[in-house]
């Protein structure tokens, strides 16, 4: 059951959850779990603190210390959510392309 809550403070600690649509195992399929760690280094970047994570084959838990950025909370965890969709449906795309010579 999908729960999305708008987060108004601009800073604080809070448990992120999120699943692959209908809990497919794409993380695993697509071996994208450096994907996650990408979007944690950007975080990191950001100057937000990681305290706890588990990727697993279909979802990702984390608890994320958000510091005051300027940014909605609920703008940084979406455009990170999007950011893993695109790089999922790019390796995806590629490893669902036959080779040209399987084509003919």
């Amino acid at each position: 059951m999908p729960v999305r809550k708008a987060i108004t403070e601009s800073d604080g600690v809070y448990f992120i959850a999120f699943t692959c649509l209908n809990w497919l195992p794409l993380f695993k399929i697509c071996d994208a779990y450096d994907t996650v760690y990408a979007w944690f280094d950007a975080l990191k970047k950001q100057n937000h603190y990681l305290i706890g994570y588990v990727i697993m084959p279909s979802h990702v838990h984390a608890i994320i210390a958000f510091s005051n950025t300027g940014k909605m909370i609920n703008v940084v965890v979406s455009n990170g959510k999007r950011f893993m969709a695109y790089d999922l449906v790019h390796r995806l795309e590629k490893h669902t392309q036959k080779p040209d010579t399987e084509r003919a």
